[in-house]
């Protein structure tokens, strides 16, 4: 009986980049196979978003030939990888360890399916298109970040929250929004990771409401105050996470090799503490008086174009 030969290295970045090919990352991004001997045989995998000290040794002790990351661990140079730095010590550990590493980054983000239909899913979006359609040699096939999708029907901005903080994985940071609490949505954009650079996307497309990652306090607040879409910020690691199980179905279907997701939790945010002065007239007056300004901003029409909010 003939036993069949575990895949190599080689042979799972074939797979990964047809999927994902590296012609797709912005020219920023550092993408492909990081680490690792090329024939090296491939047993397991482990799908991460970071790799991290916590990441690594949980490849470490599963007994992974293989670390798929979402996060380029090289994205910048360096001018040492010595073990007695921080990234050096991981590379260090890796190839002690017989550990290959390899990145899907941003060609990732445009891919279809991609990290944010897979944020989409979790949230029962359906009828999905682009936020910000793919140019150059991504464009078409409904390639491009971010998604804008279709509830199955309306909630309020407050159901849409509650239903976004538990359908994500959990974490200290949770889900927080900005908009009137009864704003009826009905339509979504979202982007898995970093999204305030596509805010003025989501005012070009008209969606009721915009979900991504690391919001910033003055984009936030200026596109609010121009009858924005409302706001909801979810942790980094929350709104990419649900990409590993795309990631590891298809291996697993393609190469029939033992693929594991790790859900630990690399957010690097681990308390949070609401606050305890908030009263209920201090909230119903602050709802009130968003609801007014959005019914104001409605009625005069946008005032800022996309590209002043992009700025």
């Amino acid at each position: 009986m003939t036993v069949a030969q575990p895949p190599t290295v080689t042979d799972v970045v074939a797979v990964l980049e047809e999927r994902y090919p590296p012609a797709w990352a912005e020219d920023w991004d550092r993408v492909g196979l990081v680490l690792g001997e090329p024939e090296a045989p491939v047993r397991r995998v482990l799908c991460v978003v970071d790799c991290v000290p916590e990441t690594v040794e949980e490849a470490v002790a599963g007994g992974a030939d293989l670390i798929v990351a979402h996060h380029p661990l090289l994205l910048r140079g360096v001018s040492s990888i010595a073990p007695t730095t921080y990234k050096g010590r991981l590379i260090h550990r890796l190839i002690r360890a017989g550990i290959a590493l390899y990145t899907a980054h941003t060609n990732a983000d445009v891919a279809n399916p991609g990290v944010s239909d897979a944020l989409a899913a979790r949230l029962g979006l359906v009828d999905l298109r682009p936020l910000r359609p793919a140019s150059g040699v991504a464009a078409g096939a409904g390639r491009g970040t971010g998604r804008i999708g279709r509830l199955p029907q309306p909630v309020t901005l407050a159901e849409l929250t509650d239903l976004a903080a538990r359908a994500l994985p959990a974490t200290a940071w949770g889900v927080r929004a900005a908009g009137v609490p009864g704003r009826k949505i009905a339509t979504v954009a979202v982007c898995g990771g970093a999204g305030d650079g596509f805010l003025a996307d989501a005012v070009a497309a008209g969606v009721d409401a915009y979900l991504t990652a690391d919001l910033r306090h003055h984009p936030a607040s200026e596109f609010l105050s121009e009858g924005g879409p409302a706001l909801l910020d979810a942790a980094h690691w929350a709104t990419e996470r649900p990409w590993l199980d795309d990631v590891a179905g298809h291996l697993r279907g393609a190469l029939g090799v033992d693929t594991v997701v790790s859900d630990l939790d690399t957010d690097p945010w681990t308390l949070h503490a609401g606050s305890p002065t908030i009263t209920t007239a201090q909230r119903e007056d602050r709802d009130l008086r968003g609801s007014q300004s959005h019914a104001a901003d409605t009625a005069r029409g946008p005032q800022t174009t996309p590209e002043e909010l992009r700025r």
